[in-house]
């Protein structure tokens, strides 16, 4: 069955049952209806990004400005089959969801949902180490479903064993370290607000629930003694190799010269990324960034991205620009605010259609057959 087969589903719902999606299929609109539900607290965390926004508005320019070529009369499979494998997991399509903290903001089960929701789909969910929700928590809600795990690397070495061992043990098949929040980028949003979940000991249920925090007496201040690590460098890579048997994904990469130094290391993927503008003002579009660092090392590096990715056709243009697959953050989270776990489905069944759709359409039966030549702009 094709992806796309979902837009006859809802056609013939509302046809022959009268039935329509509870939530938009326009999953560029979930934005402006998820801004109606979310708290302030939560409206403040998720939607703004850091300083201005030039950075987060520069991701979707990118996807503007860069436009769709069609192409007529080759031959398009009527049963096409998006799926493949990245990294040893299989996956019905090039797409994962992002990993993404504080998930109870949007809705109460927070990540539980998600993971729920995505293990339904079959999309694989990246765990959160800023998570609502800890390891073990999210194993058992998302059964033997494809699971990956992003690291905030913390001062505490200990900490960082101990939670490398928790990922294994609970199924967490690909390390994914994020290098672009070793500091808590310029948030006015929250900052005009005052408000940081993790300091009311939300968002760090892994944490938490770890060994090393047994009977210690502030754990929040424990905590933060941990997670600001500015001082990391490409010297701290070894000690998780050292650690970690599975292949391991450098996050937030977003020069050529950082992606060659990664191959360097022995790294076996980056994720090309600028946290979806949240962590610095006026950086270079993640889109922008994504051709070169192909070029550079997809021969070495199996290349992902995210950042500004808000449909099916915007997977096309990032599968097109040369990343293996495409990790989803804020539509997913919008869909959580929206319906919970049934929201969180909605939207990964729309983009997964939207994509195959979008593809066959333009002339591709698979989205192994995509390549620059495939956009224009």
């Amino acid at each position: 069955m094709n992806a796309g087969d979902h837009q006859l589903g809802i056609y013939l719902a509302g046809m022959l049952e009268g039935r329509t999606p509870e939530l938009t299929t326009d999953l560029a609109a979930l934005e402006n209806a998820a801004r109606k539900v979310l708290s302030p607290e939560a409206l403040g965390y998720i939607v703004p990004s850091a300083g201005s926004g030039s950075t987060a508005r520069a991701n979707l320019e990118a996807f503007e400005r860069r436009r769709i070529v069609p192409r007529m009369l080759r031959g398009v499979e009527r049963q096409r089959d998006l799926s493949c494998e990245v990294l040893g997991t299989r996956m019905p399509a090039p797409v994962l969801v992002a990993p993404m903290g504080v998930q109870t903001l949007a809705h109460e089960e927070g990540e539980l949902a998600t993971v729920r929701a995505a293990a339904a789909v079959g999309v694989p969910y990246v765990h959160s180490t800023a998570a609502a929700h800890d390891f073990e928590q999210v194993a058992a809600a998302g059964g033997d479903a494809p699971r990956w795990y992003q690291l905030y690397y913390p001062t505490d070495r200990d900490v960082c064993v101990s939670f490398l061992r928790r990922a294994r043990a609970t199924g967490h098949s690909v390390l994914v370290v994020t290098l672009d929040t070793t500091l808590l980028g310029w948030r006015p949003a929250d900052l005009d607000r005052g408000y940081l979940p993790f300091l009311a000991g939300t968002g760090i249920a892994n944490y938490l629930s770890d060994p090393s925090f047994a009977g210690v007496d502030n754990p929040v201040t424990h905590w933060a003694g941990m997670f600001p690590n500015p001082g990391l460098s490409w010297d701290d890579l070894p000690f998780l190799r050292d650690h970690w048997d599975g292949p391991i994904v450098l996050k937030g990469i977003m020069s050529t010269e950082d992606a060659r130094l990664a191959a360097e290391h022995g790294m076996d993927g980056i994720v090309v990324s600028n946290h979806g503008g949240r962590q610095v003002d006026g950086a270079l579009a993640a889109l922008d960034a994504l051709p070169g660092i192909a070029e550079a090392v997809g021969d070495r590096l199996t290349v992902l991205f995210d950042s500004g990715v808000r449909t099916g056709a915007d997977v096309v243009k990032a599968l097109a620009l040369g990343a293996k697959a495409v990790l989803v953050g804020r539509p997913v989270l919008y869909g959580l605010a929206l319906g919970g776990q049934a929201g969180v489905e909605h939207v990964l069944r729309c983009l997964l259609g939207e994509l195959d759709i979008t593809l066959a359409l333009s002339g591709y039966s698979a989205h192994g057959e995509l390549g620059p030549g495939a956009l224009a702009g």
